[in-house]
């Protein structure tokens, strides 16, 4: 089976590819196309969607909600983490630790990243994560965690 990795290099390079490649991944983790994101980056160490400042992701005060924030964060820590973990391993998010330090009063970019050495010295690996406005100011920051460790291998049977 082709990784997602693969496929998005694929995709890219296909006119329109970036929006199928984004509707393809919302769909794959429903709740993530609630935010209707649009892929921007996934590279090892990098992933980055956009978030549209619309109504559906918006809260009381008419910002962009914190958690939805927090939906296209993660959402680009899986592309990260997709592109960059080893094909022997498996990664599971196990905790999210952000701070709210601004309104989100526009469309969001939602970034990842990661260091060589943050994945080497698994299995607990750190991801930096971060929401900023088209002005570059940072609404939302923090770490997502993710647990690292090979892949079980099958047994055969004859």
């Amino acid at each position: 089976m082709a990784s997602t990795y693969a496929l998005y290099r694929r995709m890219t390079a296909l006119p329109q590819g970036k929006r199928l490649f984004s509707i393809a991944f919302g769909q794959k983790a429903p709740y993530f196309a609630s935010i209707h994101m649009m892929v921007e980056d996934m590279a090892p160490h990098r992933g980055q969607v956009r978030i549209p400042k619309r109504r559906s992701v918006q809260n009381h005060i008419g910002t962009v909600h914190a958690i939805a924030a927090c939906n296209g964060l993660e959402a680009a820590m899986g592309l990260l983490a997709e592109a960059t973990c080893p094909e022997d391993s498996r990664w599971l998010p196990k905790g999210m630790e952000v701070r709210y330090v601004a309104k989100s009063d526009g469309p969001l970019t939602c970034t990842a990243t990661s260091t060589p050495e943050d994945w080497a010295n698994g299995p607990d690996v750190p991801i930096t994560v971060e929401a900023t406005l088209p002005d570059g100011t940072v609404t939302v920051e923090g770490t997502i965690h993710l647990w690292v460790t090979q892949k079980s291998k099958a047994k055969k049977t004859v």
